[in-house]
């Protein structure tokens, strides 16, 4: 193989590494759409909310365990001692920061089966501070490395595998605290 050749076959495996690996890093996906943009699905974004993934993009040879990637939908829970339930305090961490921790009642937190079907009492939260979202949460802790000045309100909302709100008698699982943040 001439030089000229070589050079360029290695460049292109190392040149499609790096995009691979920059790609990933900024959670571009291989299935050549963009999930908040209902146009190139072809429907409304009504319609684009109410079906799941696999109705939107074809579910031919996907494993069953895909699920609807709905915010929109509700699970409902009915008031009682076997009721999902949540509490939440935002401490002050002593280096810097704050840390937010989260004690579900009647719910267990499965990173293991996110985006999957759901499973009554089961899935992550939401965490949300002034009420702009501000991640996933998989466990009962997270260090919240900074919040704005003022008056901040951090909530937590439970939801179900498939992303869908957790609700008991119609009334969202979600918990917040306001802190004051000098």
């Amino acid at each position: 193989m001439s030089r000229p050749l070589a050079l360029f076959a290695i460049g292109l495996v190392f040149g499609g590494g790096i995009g691979f690996v920059t790609a990933a890093g900024n959670g571009v996906t291989f299935t050549g759409h963009d999930h908040s943009d209902p146009a190139q699905h072809g429907t409304s974004a009504e319609q684009h909310a109410a079906m799941g993934h696999a109705e939107q993009h074809g579910a031919a040879g996907q494993k069953a365990e895909l699920a609807a990637h709905n915010h929109t939908k509700a699970i409902n829970f009915p008031a009682g001692p076997d009721a999902p339930g949540l509490e939440v305090a935002v401490i002050k961490d002593r280096m810097a920061g704050w840390n937010l921790q989260v004690v579900p009642h009647n719910f267990r937190f499965a990173p293991e089966n996110a985006s999957s079907l759901d499973n009554p009492g089961e899935g992550h939260a939401h965490v949300y501070v002034n009420g702009s979202k501000l991640a996933r949460l998989y466990g009962t802790w997270m260090h919240l490395s900074e919040l704005p000045k003022g008056k901040v309100e951090v909530k937590v909302s439970l939801n179900t595998n498939s992303h869908s709100t957790l609700t008991v008698d119609g009334k969202a699982v979600d918990a917040s605290v306001t802190v004051d943040n000098p």
